[in-house]
């Protein structure tokens, strides 16, 4: 099995449930020929550096995938028939890969990066809190310097 990246650009124009049947029909191809969806981002509408079919911006999405051959080219063959899909994209990311294999990567990625987050923000309370400790000391001495005035007095 391998591992795939298909890009491919919808017709802007069309409406939300269109678009989420076509998503859809995309998943389906891929889990009939025992392929496993990994990520399926919606990049939204972009400008195209072209006009393709006298259309200046389309719906960008990004799919990546586990699969064989079969897959890929009955993918593209939908793609081809298909008026809708303005253009698309497919590349090799990886030979000889799991599905399970490729998940548990992706898992472990996100859990990398949720650690990273947390660990950013406990610094940056940190730091913030550094920050805060000599403005509250500076109050403080005012205030006693306020008292000792008023004791003056």
């Amino acid at each position: 099995m391998r591992r795939y990246e298909t890009v491919f650009i919808l017709d802007p124009d069309l409406g939300e449930e269109v678009r989420t049947q076509r998503y859809d029909k995309v998943k389906e191809i891929i889990t009939a020929y025992k392929g496993a969806v990994v990520e399926f981002d919606d990049w939204g509408v972009r400008k195209l550096a072209y006009d393709i079919k006298k259309k200046s911006r389309g719906h960008y999405v990004r799919l990546d995938y586990c699969g064989d051959g079969a897959l890929v080219a009955e993918l593209e063959r939908n793609f081809r028939l298909d008026d809708k899909f303005l253009k698309f994209m497919t590349i090799i990311l990886a030979d000889n890969v799991t599905a399970e294999q490729v998940i548990a990567e992706k898992e472990e990625a996100a859990a990398a990066a949720a650690a990273k987050e947390a660990a950013e923000a406990a610094e940056a309370e940190k730091a913030e809190a550094e920050k805060a400790a000599p403005e509250a000391e500076e109050k403080a001495e005012e205030v006693a310097e306020t008292e000792t005035k008023e004791e003056d007095e």
